[in-house]
Formats: C-alpha cells, sequence, structure tokens
C-alpha cells in the first residue's frame, strides 16, 4: 500500500506543511537555473519540477525524499537540444521514464547495494561541493556586453548581509524555537526587510518570470520512426542511468538520517512514471534532488505529505503567485543553499580518514574530486570499480596452502581462502608436481571455488600432475566444479563426501 493509515496519525501535520513550503521556494531558483542550463525556456524546469516532485512524492518509495530538475541531468541536455531541438527532448525524457519503469520492475535498484560506503561519502561530500559552488553565480551580474563580473560596492555588501543574516537564522532560531523551520522563517523574514526597506538586490524575478499556466497534455513533435529512436536512445539511457543513480543514493542518505528504510524498485518505478507523465506535459524530466531533501528533512518532513506540499505548492506559485516569489532575495535562498551545503557534507568522513585502510581514504577523496570536476555518474563508476579492484586484490593475497604428508606417503594441501580470478597466480605457485609424490589430496573445505577462471585454474593443475603420471583427489567441491572439471580425464578423483551447495560463476 502507498498509504498507511497509522502512519496518518503520527504525521505533524504543520510540520510537514511548512516544510514542503520551504521545499518549494527553493525549487523555484533551481529549476529556473537548470532550465537554463539545458537551454529550454524556465516554465520547462518548473514544469518538471512540480510533476516529478508530486508524482514520485505519492508513489515513491522514500517518503520525504524531494524530486525534481536536476543539474546533473540537465547538462546531458544540453547537446540534444542543440542539434535537435526541444520536442526531441521530450520524447528523450518519455523513453528515460520507461527505462526506468523497466528497472523497477526487473528489481535492478537492488544493485545500489555494491556502492560501497567510502563511494557514498565521496559522493555526498562532491555534491556539496557543488552545492556551495553554484551559489557563486547569485554573486555575479550580467554587463551590458553580455559578460558577467561579480558584484562590487554596496551592492555586494547588501548580498554578502542577506546570505550571512539568512544563515544566522537557520543556525539559531533551532536553539530559540521548532514552532516554525528556520529555513522558511528565513526566507520570510529576510524578504520581508527587503520589501519594506526597499533594498535593491537580485531577486527570482531577475533570473526570469515564473509566471505561467497549468502544463497541457501533448505529445512530442517528432517523426515517430526508427531514425528518431537512434536519435533519443543514447541520451535516455545516460538520462535513466543517472537520474536513477542519483535518486538511489539519496534515498539511501535520507535511509540514515532518518533510520529508516526505503523501497529502492518502488521508487525506480515512481522515478519513471513521473519522467513518462512530464515528457508529455512539457518538461524537462528529474530526479532526486539531494539539496531539497536535506533542507525537507532537517526541517522535520518524513511523510509523504512534504513532498505533496511541495509540488503543489510550486504550481500555485507558478498560476498565482508567482508576482510574490519572484521578489524574494536571492541571497536568502543563496544563504538557504549555503546551510544545506555545509549540512550535506559528511564532515565525520575527516575523523575517520585516519582510522580506515588508505584505499578507502583515497576512494572517498577521489570520488568528491570527480563529482566536482566531472558528475556524479563518472565519479561513483571510478569509485565503483577502484573498490572492486582493491576487493579483489586484498582476496588474492588471502588464498594460503596448508601443506603435510600422511602416514601413507600422501600429500595434503588444505587451501583456505577464496580461488578467483585474482588469486589463481598465488593458487598455483602453492604447488610442486616434480618433488610431490604419486598421491596428492587438494582439500577445499575451508576455500571456496568463485568464477570459472578458477576452475581452469584447477583443471591446469591437475593436467599437471596427470602428465607426470600421479593422481589428484579434489575434495569439498560444489557440484558445478565437477560438472566443469574434465581435462584431466581419470587421473583426477574427486570425492562427493560432504561436497558444499553453492554455485560458480562461469560467464
Amino acid at each position: 500500500m502507498i498509504f498507511d493509515i497509522k502512519q496518518f496519525k503520527s504525521i505533524n501535520y504543520k510540520t510537514e506543511i511548512l516544510s514542503g513550503l520551504t521545499v518549494a521556494l527553493a525549487l523555484v531558483p533551481e529549476a529556473v537555473a537548470f532550465a537554463l542550463i539545458a537551454n529550454v525556456p524556465p516554465l520547462v524546469g518548473l514544469y518538471a519540477a512540480f510533476m516529478v516532485c508530486l508524482i514520485t512524492s505519492i508513489f515513491g518509495g522514500r517518503p520525504g525524499m524531494i524530486s525534481g530538475a536536476t543539474g546533473a541531468l540537465a547538462v546531458v541536455m544540453v547537446s540534444l537540444v542543440k542539434e535537435h531541438g526541444i520536442d526531441y527532448l521530450f520524447a528523450a525524457v518519455v523513453l528515460m521514464g520507461l527505462i526506468q519503469i523497466l528497472v523497477g520492475v526487473f528489481k535492478l535498484g537492488k544493485f545500489i547495494r555494491l556502492v560501497p560506503q567510502p563511494v557514498i561519502y565521496g559522493f555526498v561530500n562532491g555534491l556539496a561541493i557543488v552545492i556551495f559552488m553554484a551559489q557563486f553565480a547569485q554573486f555575479k551580474v550580467v554587463t551590458i556586453g553580455g559578460a558577467t563580473e561579480w558584484l562590487s560596492g554596496f551592492p555586494m555588501v547588501i548580498m554578502l548581509g542577506l546570505v550571512l543574516l539568512t544563515m544566522l537564522i537557520i543556525y539559531f532560531l533551532p536553539k530559540l524555537t521548532k514552532t516554525i523551520p528556520s529555513s522558511l522563517a528565513a526566507l520570510l523574514i529576510v524578504s520581508g526587510i527587503v520589501i519594506f526597506m526597499n533594498l535593491d538586490t537580485k531577486s527570482v524575478g531577475d533570473m526570469a518570470s515564473i509566471k505561467g499556466g497549468f502544463p497541457s497534455f501533448a505529445f512530442p513533435q517528432v517523426p515517430f520512426n526508427f531514425e528518431t529512436f537512434k536519435i533519443i536512445l543514447p541520451y535516455s539511457l545516460i538520462l535513466a542511468g543517472i537520474g536513477l543513480l542519483e535518486s538511489l543514493l539519496t534515498l539511501t542518505l535520507i535511509d540514515e538520517i532518518t533510520e529508516t528504510r526505503g523501497k529502492g524498485n518502488h521508487e525506480c518505478v515512481a522515478q519513471g512514471a513521473a519522467n513518462v507523465v512530464t515528457g508529455f506535459f512539457g518538461g524537462m524530466g528529474g530526479c532526486a534532488m539531494i539539496g531539497q531533501s536535506m533542507i525537507n528533512v532537517s526541517s522535520g518532513g518524513r511523510s509523504r505529505l512534504s513532498g505533496i506540499v511541495a509540488g503543489t505548492g510550486l504550481l500555485s506559485f507558478i498560476l498565482f503567485g508567482s508576482s510574490l516569489i519572484e521578489k524574494v532575495p536571492m541571497g536568502a535562498l543563496v544563504g538557504l543553499m549555503f546551510m544545506v551545503a555545509i549540512g550535506t557534507f559528511e564532515w565525520a568522513s575527516f575523523r575517520i580518514m585516519n582510522k580506515i585502510p588508505k584505499s578507502d581514504a583515497l576512494i572517498i577523496v577521489l570520488v568528491t574530486a570527480l563529482t566536482v570536476v566531472f558528475d556524479l555518474a563518472i565519479a561513483v563508476a571510478v569509485g565503483v570499480i577502484i573498490a572492486a579492484l582493491v576487493f579483489a586484490w586484498d582476496n588474492a593475497l588471502r588464498i594460503r596452502a596448508r601443506k603435510f604428508l600422511d602416514d601413507k606417503g600422501v600429500k595434503h594441501y588444505e587451501i583456505f581462502g577464496p580461488l578467483f580470478f585474482g588469486s589463481i597466480g598465488a593458487f598455483q605457485e602453492k604447488f610442486d608436481p616434480q618433488n610431490d609424490p604419486k598421491d596428492i589430496i587438494v582439500d577445499f573445505k575451508e576455500s571456496r571455488v568463485v568464477d570459472h577462471s578458477a576452475i581452469e585454474a584447477l583443471n591446469v593443475l591437475t593436467e599437471r600432475y596427470s602428465k607426470l603420471g600421479k593422481r589428484v583427489c579434489l575434495k569439498h567441491l560444489s557440484s558445478d566444479c565437477i560438472k566443469l572439471l574434465g581435462k584431466a580425464g581419470s587421473m583426477v578423483e574427486v570425492n562427493l563426501y560432504e561436497d558444499p551447495e553453492y554455485t560458480v560463476v562461469t560467464e
């Protein structure tokens, strides 16, 4: 069930509603900025933020998580829009959503568990830095010639003052009262000061107008043929992958903060459905937003209600409240996002650097840097690959053999540690076919044959003994190992007594 009646009884409605309104305000400049990055009208980003946020909040697998238009997806869309036009983007978003639905239906979201903790630390730290650095654009102004330059003089003083005031309110207000989320209070107070004192400073309206109507349904105006499919498929695959990766990693982070467990595959289906709808209603698609999710969680949002309020609140701003929202000073929103970045960063990663393996520390630093310099997908992929290689190397060093001769002159090799592609070299070095006696027993009771490379290593080993006319007995192998062993012929004996039940990866 999507909704649990018992859950509704435990909801703090005031906190959830106020938290949702705070998120809605924070969604506006982000959605506009990401739309401009993707070279599409601001309303395309706002529609995506509203629809993706609302649908995933109702049907998603992680209550309290906020989704919308994101920069990670926007940068991928740039070339598609530039080369083929906005309708191809809408078609790519629909296909992206269908791919994400299939990932959820086939329960592939579980593979997010393969992302190790150091990679998650690096991902979180990198995104915190990206969020922080993205706010610097608000300290610049466009000149008459179209170039940008830093604010200076009194405008810079006002901007810095508003940012600092917002951050102080967010930090100190919870120590006095928790009646209203400090983020919302800061936005309201700073906006009131700017409007009352008529301060000349950048506002949401300076970015673009957010006034618009209700999004309307329309099929993307593209030819429905294989040529169109070839154009949008690569973009859709990349968008689907990045979107799910960011969403599932954000889900994992929210799980840790709230000490609850979200449903990854459920979230994949919801994200996909949201993107399909968004593509048909003129939106640029989206995924989970770590910044807005952190605002929601830190403001007390834990249920679906806060996300629903955020989505409907954003739509209300577009339809009815654009004139008011456009007056919100960017200094207040920048201060809010600075506090989000500070709260998102895993400061604990500094304290554990000298307490964890050097490889894990390297992965944290590397993933953080790659997230900032390139993007999330590259950073996580590199982090997972390095972690896997380190794991394989460590396990390759663990293969050991205890050797002894029994009273009948039979030499025993008791193997310890996993036998797989990384450890077969060390495994083969432990044997001495030339000097060993005629009968050999290799016992795998304390070992495990993991993959097909290990099977081939056993075949090579038994062949070496067979050519010398020596007999090998392999003990405690699984049934599929036995089926795959066959090159050495009659000189190899497999002892079936107490053989374990497990399967070997053969491809």
